[in-house]
C-alpha cells in the first residue's frame, strides 16, 4: 500500500529538517548606523560613509527620503542632505527599511504578491509601534519599537522563502493561496523566532516573533504590547494580508493596558494610512 501524500506543512517541515533551507541574510549596515547614533556624539560623516558605501542602499535611502511621507519643499539629492533633513534617528529607520525590503521580493508571481502585502504590513507595524511609543511614556526606545514592529511577522516571510525554494525543486507542486496562508499561520511564529536568533538579534525581539499571537498577554512586556496593538490597527484598516474592519480597537486588552483612548487609536489609523507610500 502506497503512503498517503504529504501535506504542505509536512513537506515544509521535512525541508527545514533536511537543512536544505537557504536563510535570508540580514544586512548589518543598519546596525552599524544604530551603533553610531547611540554614541554621545554621533558623527554625520560616519553615517554618511556607511550609507554611501553601498550604492543600492544610498539610492533606496534617497527614494524613501523623497517619498510623500517624508518629502519637504524640495527633493534631496545627496545622502548628507537626507540625513540633515530627517535627522539621525529617522535616517536609521529609513536604512533599516531600505536594507530589509530586498527580502520581500520573489520571481514567483503568487509568492511575490503575498510578500508585497507582508512588506506593507511590516512597514505599517513598524511605524505604528513607533507612533504608539511616543504617545505616552512607556520607556521604550523608538528603535526597539521600530525593529519589533518591522520583524514581528518575519516568520511569514521565511515560510514563503522556503516554499519558493521547494517549488524550484519540484516544478509540479501545486500550491493554492489557501495552503500558503495556512502554512504561514501555522509556522510563522516558531520559524520567525528561530530566524531572528540565527541573525543574532536580542532575545526580546525573538520573543516578539515567537509569542505575538499568544493567548495570554505578558502585561509587563510593553514592547510586545506596542507591537500587538500596531498589528491590530493594521488588521482593522487592511494593511497586509488581513482586513477585519469589525475590530473594536478601544475594547482590546492591549489598548487598555497601554492606556490608549478612542481618539488615540483613530489618529493612529489616519497616520498609518500615510505609511502606504513607504511600502510601494
Amino acid at each position: 500500500m502506497s503512503e498517503p501524500p504529504l501535506s504542505l506543512l509536512d513537506v515544509i517541515n521535512r525541508f527545514i529538517e533536511s537543512d536544505a533551507v537557504v536563510l535570508p541574510v540580514f544586512n548589518s549596515l543598519s546596525f552599524r548606523i544604530q551603533e553610531e547614533i547611540s554614541k554621545k556624539e554621533p558623527s554625520i560623516q560616519v553615517i554618511e560613509k556607511i550609507i554611501a558605501s553601498d550604492q543600492g542602499l544610498a539610492t533606496q535611502v534617497l527614494k524613501i527620503a523623497n517619498s510623500a511621507f517624508y518629502r519637504g519643499l524640495s527633493a534631496v539629492g545627496t545622502v548628507r542632505a537626507a540625513i540633515m533633513r530627517l535627522g539621525m534617528q529617522e535616517i536609521a529607520k529609513v536604512v533599516l527599511l531600505a536594507t530589509s525590503q530586498q527580502h520581500f521580493q520573489s520571481a514567483d508571481t503568487t509568492i511575490n504578491r503575498l510578500m508585497k502585502k507582508l512588506w506593507q504590513h511590516a512597514v505599517g507595524c513598524a511605524y505604528g509601534a513607533v507612533w504608539l511609543s511616543r504617545r505616552h511614556t512607556y520607556g521604550i526606545e523608538q528603535s526597539q519599537a521600530f525593529f519589533g514592529g518591522l520583524f514581528h511577522d518575519v516568520g511569514r516571510l521565511l515560510v514563503l522563502v522556503i516554499i519558493e525554494q521547494i517549488k524550484k525543486r519540484n516544478k509540479q507542486l501545486k500550491i493554492t493561496d489557501a495552503l500558503l496562508l495556512e502554512a504561514m499561520d501555522r509556522l510563522h511564529a516558531h520559524e520567525g523566532g528561530k530566524l531572528l536568533a540565527h541573525w543574532n538579534m536580542p532575545e526580546y525581539f525573538c520573543v516578539i516573533a515567537r509569542e505575538h499571537h499568544a493567548a495570554e498577554i505578558d502585561e509587563k512586556n510593553v514592547l510586545m504590547l506596542l507591537v500587538r496593538m500596531a498589528n491590530l490597527v493594521c488588521h482593522k484598516i487592511g494593511i497586509g494580508l488581513t482586513h477585519d474592519p469589525s475590530l473594536i480597537l478601544p475594547a482590546t486588552l492591549e489598548a487598555d493596558l497601554l492606556n490608549l483612548s478612542e481618539i488615540d487609536l483613530a489618529e493612529l489609523e489616519i497616520f498609518l494610512e500615510d505609511t502606504a507610500v513607504l511600502s510601494s
